[in-house]
């Protein structure tokens, strides 16, 4: 089964990448005194544990646009709702420690807010909200998708009501009176399982975790399009009419992978709300979809590990602009889309196999 997935090169590589997320990055940051020049500042672990996030939102979009041929423009939205459900775990967790000293979020207290609204019930248990992270965006995946694939929406149409759905999602949440904060949503953490959420030890766990969970969807992910399971999801995107005149019944293939992608992002926003230290409705913009969409595209349409660099490519890029020249990034990302679709069309890793 394992040889299945990745020959002894794939998995030197992988073992190579967990060796440095397991151990050298850990010991370079908590051992390494802070006035060397080996030592990994926290900016680099909470960056590299933010692109990470990313790379397994990436991932969950190439199983349904690449292998698939589901162009989504609302996974950011299923991102979005993973990091709110964890950021209310986060929220109850300040306790007194807020600024009205209350057992209310801070935001509550300040639109006069007596109790918790019933969206909040029992958010002060982990466990609870980790179901939450799983259920909410793999139950919002499953009811839109049956009704959309069941009228057989596809194309640019299914594009665009993705795209509408989040964008309506999003003026819902900007909104006090939904219970989320508004438009500064969740913010000034205090401690995740009891711990203090931002000493470098508990962010270094924060940042192995989420490299697990990276590497564990790419195994996932791998052993899906290697399957027989991810052969019909191939032949869909190739030619879905001619694999229902075989029998297969592609409603059930598309919604299967269409919930299973919208879980793997709301898992990627639940590890990124404790990393960068807060969630808002700005994360459910359909221009942060879009951007998903492209770090596929820079890395690979239907190559997983090019959906991976493309996330890395594109959002280290970003960082950088963002710092340098702020103004410009836009210009650049859209500069780097029409770049990759005209000349490469099969992303880095495209140009990687005609070099090899």
């Amino acid at each position: 089964m394992f040889g299945r997935l990745y020959g002894p090169k794939g998995w030197a590589v992988i073992g190579a990448c967990a060796l440095v997320a397991f151990v050298l990055f850990p010991v370079l940051t908590i051992v390494v005194p802070a006035d060397s020049p080996f030592h990994v500042s926290q900016y680099w672990v909470t960056l590299i544990g933010k692109v990470m996030c990313y790379a397994i939102v990436a991932i969950a979009m190439d199983l349904v646009w690449g292998y698939t041929g589901i162009l989504s423009l609302g996974h950011g939205l299923f991102f979005a709702l993973g990091g709110y459900a964890m950021g209310m775990y986060l929220m109850r967790q300040i306790g007194r420690e807020g600024q009205y000293q209350s057992d209310l979020p801070d935001f509550m207290v300040f639109l006069d807010w007596k109790e918790l609204p019933l969206a909040w019930w029992n958010s002060d248990q982990f466990w609870w909200c980790a179901l939450l992270v799983v259920l909410v965006p793999g139950l919002l995946a499953l009811v839109f998708g049956f009704f959309a694939f069941r009228s057989r929406v596809k194309g640019v149409y299914f594009s665009i009501i993705t795209q509408a759905l989040t964008f309506a999602a999003m003026l819902l949440f900007f909104r006090n009176a939904t219970g989320f904060g508004g438009n500064n949503g969740f913010t000034d953490f205090k401690r995740i399982l009891g711990l203090p959420i931002t000493t470098p030890e508990t962010r270094m766990v924060l940042f192995s975790f989420t490299a697990l969970i990276l590497i564990a969807t790419l195994l996932l992910a791998r052993w899906i399009v290697t399957s027989k399971f991810g052969r019909v999801l191939t032949a869909i995107r190739d030619a879905e009419t001619r694999v229902a005149f075989c029998g297969y019944n592609t409603v059930h293939y598309k919604l299967a992978i269409f919930t299973l992608s919208a879980v793997i992002c709301g898992i990627a926003g639940a590890l990124y709300v404790p990393q960068v230290g807060i969630i808002n409705p700005s994360e459910m913009s359909p221009a942060n979809s879009i951007e998903i969409a492209i770090w596929v595209a820079v890395g690979g349409r239907g190559t997983l590990t090019g959906a991976i660099i493309g996330a890395g490519l594109v959002n280290f890029g970003k960082s950088y602009f963002t710092q340098a020249f702020p103004e410009y990034w836009l210009y650049a990302l859209g500069l780097i889309f029409i770049l990759v679709t005209l000349f490469l069309p099969q992303g880095v890793m495209g140009l990687m196999k005609k070099k090899a």
